[in-house]
């Protein structure tokens, strides 16, 4: 573990915020930041950010954990952020394999010791990281409770184009394409720069949106553009995989938007249903980003995490 940079001037969160890089087994350098070592008397939340994202998206996040009394360590996965990018073109969101995330979770577990961290550890995950988390989970990650915000079991793709998406993204992965953006993607801009507010598909809150998008202004290196044809490939054959497996044990709540239009709802319901310590929350009129919406939203969401948390650590004292 060596320092990293973490630019608090965007980031907006605790005071105390540091960042370290880490190493993964098959030698990929990855980013962790971590927020309210010095104050937090609860545990520590290991926060899985989604695709596109980085770590100084979720210093506010980090803010409202640490309201509630819980450390932050927020991952800058491979190929986003300021981890090592996979491709000559730093904007392509790429990915191997999907398993691959796995060796960016085993090195962020394998430093947290180092860390003198609060215990006991929970995991709150979005998007594309409740993919990862749950993967996690299943190969046994060690965390009391799992939170998940619009979590990627599924992508939306039309139920015309379903059947065939996967042999199509195959057969272009196959011919040498599985780097090359995937169609109808932004390309090498990320999302935020191309969608005005007024048609996101993240938040319906504006100040929220301009802080996503002034992070960006200020440092354009954190930025990533449209998923490749191999990312897209993967990611199906893993919500593929995950949803045909049995929920782990851990107690776990999971939000899903209203106005969700990413991620796959009858996916995350199904799941959730199944899921024997767990529970769903739909909120109305909200969009894919529960921890980027407005200020009621928002205090509900970590207040209702927090009370699952705060649930288990006091079952540990009891």
């Amino acid at each position: 573990m060596t320092p990293a940079p973490l630019f608090d001037d965007i980031a907006d969160g605790p005071r105390d915020g540091r960042a370290l890089w880490l190493h993964t087994a098959d030698g990929v350098r990855i980013r962790v930041a971590i927020w309210g070592l010095e104050q937090a008397d609860r545990g520590t939340v290991l926060l899985f950010p989604g695709r596109t994202e980085y770590a100084e998206k979720y210093g506010r996040a980090a803010g409202d954990l640490l309201a509630r009394g819980y450390a932050t360590v927020a991952v800058d996965w491979r190929g986003q952020g300021l981890a090592d990018h996979l491709l000559d073109d730093p904007m392509r969101g790429h990915v191997t394999q999907f398993s691959d995330f796995q060796h960016d979770v085993a090195a962020v577990a394998d430093a947290l010791p180092g860390l003198s961290l609060p215990g006991p550890q929970f995991m709150l995950a979005h998007s594309m990281g409740g993919a990862i988390g749950l993967r996690a989970l299943l190969g046994g990650l060690e965390v009391r409770a799992a939170a998940f915000s619009a979590p990627m079991w599924g992508i939306q793709i039309s139920k015309m184009l379903r059947p065939v998406a996967g042999n199509v993204l195959r057969g272009l992965d196959r011919v040498g394409l599985g780097a090359a953006y995937t169609p109808g993607t932004t390309g090498p801009k990320s999302y935020v720069e191309t969608a005005p507010f007024d048609a996101n598909l993240l938040t319906t809150d504006a100040d929220m949106y301009r802080y996503m998008q002034a992070q960006l202004a200020a440092q354009p290196k954190l930025g990533l553009g449209g998923p490749t044809i191999r990312w897209v490939r993967e990611g199906l054959q893993e919500c593929v995989a995950l949803m045909g497996l049995p929920a782990p044990g851990v107690p776990a709540v999971a939000f899903l938007g209203s106005d969700e239009e990413i991620v796959c709802l009858e996916a995350i319901r199904a799941y959730m249903a199944g899921w024997p310590n767990g529970v769903l929350h739909e909120i109305p009129g909200a969009r894919h980003e529960m921890m980027m919406e407005g200020h009621d939203t928002r205090a509900h969401f970590f207040d209702t995490v927090c009370a699952l948390f705060d649930a288990q650590r006091d079952q540990l004292s009891a």
